[in-house]
């Protein structure tokens, strides 16, 4: 197998084959809603077609940038928030090496900043930098978004201090709209080196723009295979037909779950190096189709390490939930069971046998006992962890999402209610235009 599979052999308890096949039609009038652009949030749907449009002087434009950072910089800060360090984030995590940083590979490092409003954080990091050679990628459409804005006028003023103006702007990456917007000013004004966050492309979708594939570059990791791998499953899931398309057949499937009252979907994994993909994987899912009242809930775990917490639950609790199981077919590496004469532990039984070979019994043993204890499960298998088929996965999410959201009938593009809580913020603050909501406000305090 070269490619992602998908299947769903353990969901027949739960629905009926008939109730999928059933959906074709609708599922299919989804998908043609996304690729032709006609349904609600449509100026949001730049992403669909994105694979095949990267030109190879794109891809060597931001491979030029990350070398310009991996040149001057021990360990490049790539500050942004949801859509704009959670891509990145996890297609690193899921190719890096776990322990290097602790090795001293030589390689430049890529930390992230402006995703919380962590004081000890924020000052740890900063800490951490002063004796070491930096950049930054600053990632934000506008430049104001709170969160990223603190950490960027924090380290922005931490870098100049430590190497000077005019050397600080060469290590300084702004990623932000084409012209309008806070960073864009002051990108142009301080010559950063800039690129453009497509403004048909919201950030939840937007890991195969600058924004995902800047932060990648610099860590060391291929883009080109990335995007070559988003392009395969962007045609690939253009077909009206479940044996064609894995993302038409996985949005039908899990909205008929939803239906027959499965309202919280967990993804699986047995590998430890996917945990990010299952944060990333929330957020696009979660702020996608969680609006109008309606919405699976999207949860992630690592097995087998969450079996020992939350396999209780799973295993024995409400039945409103089913399992999507990313499985990867190898590891990287192979590291065999050695015997021991004593055998105290009890494992000869198993020695001479690779790690990942308990694993994957790990993983049909969890499979099997939580069909059978009535949980549906999902299983989406790639080869291994590698940049073409994380390229592959990312695309197929993307595009079962937009289909889901229209199936789910809510608009998967927009995302009102992340608005509130920042209104309130403002208002607590004393942000200038927000001082009418100050008292209701903290009248619910």
């Amino acid at each position: 197998m070269d490619k992602l599979t998908f299947d769903i052999t353990n969901t027949a308890g739960a629905i009926a084959p008939a109730t999928v096949n059933d959906m074709q039609p609708e599922a299919a009038k989804a998908l043609a809603t996304v690729e032709e652009g006609t349904g609600a949030g449509n100026d949001y749907l730049g992403w669909v077609g994105l694979p095949s449009s990267i030109t190879d002087e794109q891809l060597e434009a931001i491979n030029m940038a990350a070398a310009q950072l991996q040149n001057h910089c021990e360990i490049v800060v790539t500050i942004g928030i949801g859509g704009s360090y959670l891509g990145a984030k996890a297609v690193i995590e899921a190719l890096a090496d776990t322990f290097a940083p602790y090795r001293g590979d030589g390689r430049t490092k890529v930390v992230f900043a402006g995703q919380n409003i962590g004081e000890d954080y924020l000052f740890e990091l900063s800490r951490m930098l002063r004796d070491k050679k930096f950049g930054i990628i600053v990632i934000s459409k506008s430049g104001t978004t709170t969160e990223p804005a603190i950490a960027f006028r924090i380290l922005r003023e931490q870098l100049e201090q430590q190497v000077g103006k005019e050397e600080a702007s060469k290590r300084i990456v702004a990623v932000t709209d084409a012209s309008h917007g806070a960073l864009r000013t002051m990108a142009d004004k301080e010559g950063y080196t800039s690129f453009e966050i497509p403004g048909n492309v919201g950030g939840r979708f937007s890991v195969l723009t600058p924004v995902g594939l800047l932060p990648i570059a610099v860590a060391g990791y291929d883009i080109k295979a990335l995007v070559e791998g988003a392009r395969r499953m962007e045609q690939a899931t253009k077909a009206a037909d479940y044996a064609s398309n894995p993302a038409l057949y996985y949005a039908a499937v899990r909205n008929a779950l939803y239906r027959a009252g499965k309202k919280i979907e967990i993804l699986v994994n047995f590998n430890p190096k996917l945990h990010y993909f299952g944060e990333w994987w929330k957020q696009l899912y979660g702020e996608s189709e969680g609006k109008d009242g309606k919405g699976i809930f999207p949860a992630a775990v690592d097995f087998s390490t969450d079996l020992h917490s939350m396999g209780q639950w799973i295993q024995d609790g409400e039945r409103t939930i089913f399992e999507t199981v990313i499985s990867v077919e190898r590891p990287e590496h192979e590291m065999l069971i050695p015997t021991d004469d004593e055998n105290l532990d009890g494992l000869n039984y198993i020695a001479g046998r690779a790690v990942d070979h308990v694993n994957k019994m790990a993983e049909i043993g969890t499979r099997i006992a939580h069909v059978d204890g009535g949980v549906p499960n999902l299983r989406i298998t790639i080869p291994a962890l590698q940049e073409t088929y994380l390229g592959e996965l990312i695309y197929f999410f993307e595009k079962a999402c937009g289909i889901s959201g229209y199936l789910l009938g809510v608009n998967p593009f927009n995302q009102p209610g992340v608005e509130d809580y920042k209104r309130n913020m403002f208002a607590l603050l004393g942000k200038p235009g927000y001082e009418d909501q100050t008292a209701a406000i903290k009248a619910k305090i």
